[in-house]
């Protein structure tokens, strides 16, 4: 971690308690040798958005949370670390209705973003599920989703984070889990966020981004507390007790190191995707990390 940059590293990712765990010992000084980090907080839709346009972007960020969704379409300019983001095991997003058993043929379903990993892995449940497919996909912000369900504005809803925590508090049943099927299907992990940096920083940063990534996963294990302030105050009204089942289901091994199973995982979702016409095939190499 030598070779950080002089500057501070602009940086992007959410307030959700997951991220703020992760990142607490590094954005507040506390990893030695690591870069100033210059954070800022985004919905993960914002963050993709300014991956997507890459060199096109004035923003200037350095390193995003992105969807792992998104990463056939940015690998060119970003590299993905092997840690920071989230994989994990009954973790997966869900799909909500009113009514239990509800058939989804031709209904209406939101989902939180067309650019996901979960609407890629609705999409790839549907396929397996639906044979008549669904009808008309509306994107709305997760919070609006599950309100827009149990008030009939639309069939079914594509939910995630803790939302799994909370949607009975909404009157509402739990049609499917995304990540059952997935892992039912592959056996492997879930891939949801991923940790990406310019590679215009040049191998070495990139490296020394990741030993930061990981070393700050690791010191926020060892001390859980010391991040409960950056938590509690990015966590909005969230109840403590739901943010810590936030964090314990989304940081985990995966998150420290993505293993010969993460990286599994995550070809195994894009190329099952770009099969399906979801994405556009991933070039030989595109993930390996310098």
């Amino acid at each position: 971690m030598t070779d950080a940059p002089p500057q501070p590293l602009k940086i992007a990712y959410s307030p959700c308690p997951n991220d703020t765990f992760v990142f607490d010992a590094w954005a507040h000084g506390r990893v030695p040798g690591a870069p100033e980090l210059d954070v800022t907080f985004a919905d993960i839709d914002i963050t993709n958005g300014i991956a997507e346009r890459g060199a096109a972007d004035t923003s200037g960020f350095d390193v995003l949370k992105v969807s792992y969704a998104v990463l056939p379409y940015v690998l060119d300019e970003y590299a993905l670390l092997p840690c920071g983001g989230a994989l994990g095991r009954g973790c997966g997003p869900l799909v909500l209705t009113r009514e239990a058993g509800t058939d989804l043929s031709g209904k209406t379903v939101a989902v939180p973003s067309e650019k996901s990993t979960a609407y890629l892995l609705f999409r790839l449940w549907a396929a397996d599920v639906l044979p008549d497919g669904v009808g008309e996909i509306v994107v709305l912000p997760f919070h609006q989703i599950m309100p827009a369900v149990r008030d009939g504005k639309v069939d079914a809803g594509l939910v995630i984070h803790e939302a799994r925590f909370t949607y009975q508090d909404y009157g509402l049943h739990k049609l499917a889990d995304m990540g059952e099927h997935w892992e039912g299907l592959t056996g492997l992990p879930i891939p949801l966020g991923a940790i990406i940096a310019r590679r215009a920083l040049g191998d070495e940063v990139l490296r020394g981004l990741a030993a930061a990534a990981r070393a700050s996963v690791r010191m926020a294990w060892d001390d859980p507390e010391a991040s409960r302030p950056y938590v509690r105050e990015h966590a909005q009204e969230m109840d403590p007790a739901v943010a810590d089942q936030h964090i314990g289901l989304y940081v985990n091994e995966f998150t420290a190191d993505l293993g010969e199973d993460g990286y599994a995982a995550v070809r195994g979702l894009l190329t099952r995707a770009a099969a399906e016409g979801l994405v556009p095939a991933l070039r030989p190499g595109a993930l390996a990390f310098p």
